[in-house]
């Protein structure tokens, strides 16, 4: 039996998985059924890739929307009151400094389903946000990355 972990979002993080949800059951589910419909044109449908193709297509998207609604209803949304600005939490908007280039980074710790590297929202669980996690202002972390330990200076904690 598996042990649900408990869901944390940001109330944006919240937002964000209510829209994707939203736009898998209005559009994409419809383009998916559109392609499957299409594609029964071209033939015998055990011979038929694009029929096949559009079938996983479904599939996913069917998976996605469950996976969806079972995070919303298992999620623990924070409030902006409860983000802390004495330490780092989740939702907590951290500026750190690079103790060897010297470069900043500002990123917002998220719940690991929220986390977007790319947006820079970090989960708590990677090694950043663990290494992160409940300390203050002018803290120093060492972080292991595949790269070696890197030190890091919390320079700022907003919301």
């Amino acid at each position: 039996m598996e042990i649900e972990r408990e869901i944390v979002l940001t109330s944006d993080g919240q937002k964000r998985i209510e829209q994707e949800l939203e736009h898998l059951r209005t559009v994409h589910r419809r383009e998916v059924a559109d392609r499957i419909r299409d594609s029964k044109q071209f033939g015998e449908l055990s011979e038929n890739s694009e029929y096949e193709d559009a079938k996983t297509e479904q599939a996913f998207v069917e998976g996605r929307i469950l996976d969806l609604k079972r995070i919303l209803q298992n999620a623990y949304v924070i409030e902006e009151d409860e983000i802390h600005t004495d330490f780092v939490g989740i939702g907590s908007k951290v500026t750190v400094r690079d103790m060897e280039t010297k470069d900043d980074w500002g990123f917002t710790i998220v719940g690991s389903v929220e986390a977007d590297p790319s947006e820079d929202r970090i989960s708590n669980e990677s090694p950043v946000g663990e290494a992160l996690m409940d300390k203050k202002a002018g803290d120093i972390v060492d972080v292991e990355t595949p790269a070696g330990t890197v030190k890091y200076k919390i320079i700022s904690i907003g919301k």
